[in-house]
């Protein structure tokens, strides 16, 4: 496991890159999805856009116009803040980055570098002032140009991504009562990094593009068929993240030896350790069956300087191999059916059909809170899982039904 870019490069390819101990595995794996889940996005939206299904708006620009003094001060802001803090930490890194911590900590300090704060700030604000100037006419003109479907991508990425970040973080600290009392108790930035639950992100996220759909005149229903196949893909990519850092979101124990049937793949695919996980496991038992030892010279994993490596014993069950297995494999359906399938929302449905089953029988594997309800156990994922299923089917059957009635009436 790699909580840590800096670790994966030096074990791979023995590179010392101590700045790259501010990229987070899990973190770098759900930017890749976000950008993978947008691109797919944009490729949706165009051809929906092409078919006339979301029609162009219009958008004014103007030109000629010089570079206003709050664009020239915040460039300068932008120059300032990245030379007193980023080239700080790329100067410094080897030696700030040595100890054991969060070396995201380093980030939120007031540390930094006062001269290259002031350098970068006079570059950027200096470049945009010029910039401006040789965009600058004598005549300034005020035009109205054709905005495709596909160039909402960028906002729409960018709203899915901060409403579902903060849908992901309040439905973790609702799932997980301790982590929500200790979270308000004593607020830290490692506890609000730690726990995001993928459904309070699905459901927020939705809303939030739902809101921009709709100041923008844009049909959300289509805008759900063109995100279906990106969200399921990015799903998968997100799971790769939590599969190589060691978040957490692993299976109960499985100490039973591999089945016949499996013995062609790998030991871990069917029980992990994960060693070196990003959480640093240790002690226990834990709910799930498992304990944390430390490693040691004596086992067969690798020690990284100043980190603490921990492992599982007895090794779980690898969940977020099985899901991004999974995503992978329905988000090949998903897209091999958007244009067979003429009837909008009907991939949506389908979407959410893929989504509630597949988590909800992971979930008969994987570590999780139980809430007590008529005597069932049962857990927050199980129960959105079964709301999702059950409403995709609704969705599907209805949008159908509809579809089909509208055709005999038009007969």
């Amino acid at each position: 496991m790699y909580p840590n870019l800096y670790y994966a490069l030096y074990d791979l390819f023995g590179w010392d890159i101590p700045i790259l101990k501010l990229i987070n595995t899990f973190g770098f794996m759900v930017a890749l999805a976000f950008i993978i889940a947008s691109y797919t996005l944009s490729k949706e939206l165009k051809r929906k856009g092409d078919q006339g299904l979301l029609p162009a708006g219009t958008r004014i620009i103007e030109a000629g116009k010089p570079a206003t003094l709050f664009q020239i001060a915040t460039n300068a802001l932008i120059g300032f803040l990245f030379g007193y803090k980023f080239i700080y930490l790329l100067i410094n890194a080897g030696e700030l980055f040595a100890e054991e911590g969060l070396p995201q900590e380093h980030i939120f300090s007031s540390n930094g570098s006062l001269l290259w704060g002031v350098v970068l700030a006079v570059a950027f604000g200096a470049w945009r002032w010029y910039e401006g100037k040789k965009n600058a006419e004598a005549k300034t003109e005020t035009t109205s140009v054709a905005f495709h479907a596909f160039e909402h991508t960028g906002a729409i990425t960018m709203v899915a991504a901060i409403t579902g970040i903060i849908g992901a973080k309040m439905f973790h600290l609702f799932e997980d009562p301790d982590s929500f009392m200790a979270f308000f108790k004593s607020p830290s930035l490692e506890s609000f990094l730690g726990g995001l639950t993928i459904y309070g992100g699905l459901i927020l996220g939705t809303l939030g593009v739902w809101i921009y759909a709709r100041k923008n005149n844009l049909k959300f229903i289509h805008v759900c068929d063109a995100a279906a196949p990106g969200l399921m893909l990015s799903y998968g990519i997100g799971r790769v993240g939590c599969q190589i850092s060691g978040d957490g979101d692993w299976g109960i124990a499985n100490a039973k030896p591999k089945p016949e049937w499996l013995s062609w793949a790998p030991d871990w695919m069917w029980s992990y350790t994960y060693p070196n996980n990003v959480n640093s496991v240790f002690g226990g038992p834990y709910q799930g069956g498992y304990q944390g030892k430390l490693i040691t010279e004596a086992d067969p994993y690798p020690l990284f300087e100043g980190f603490r490596g921990t492992y599982l014993d007895p090794g779980v069950f690898p969940t977020p191999f099985y899901e991004t297995v999974l995503a992978i494999v329905l988000f090949l359906i998903l897209w091999g059916l958007r244009k067979r399938i003429k009837i909008p929302g009907v991939i949506f449905g389908i979407y959410l059909i893929f989504n509630g089953f597949e988590r909800f029988w992971i979930e008969k594997i994987r570590v999780n809170s139980f809430y007590d309800i008529f005597g069932m156990q049962i857990t927050q994922a199980e129960i959105i899982s079964t709301l999702l299923f059950i409403s995709g089917i609704a969705l599907v059957v209805y949008l159908t039904k509809k579809a089909r009635n509208g055709a005999q009436s038009t007969r």
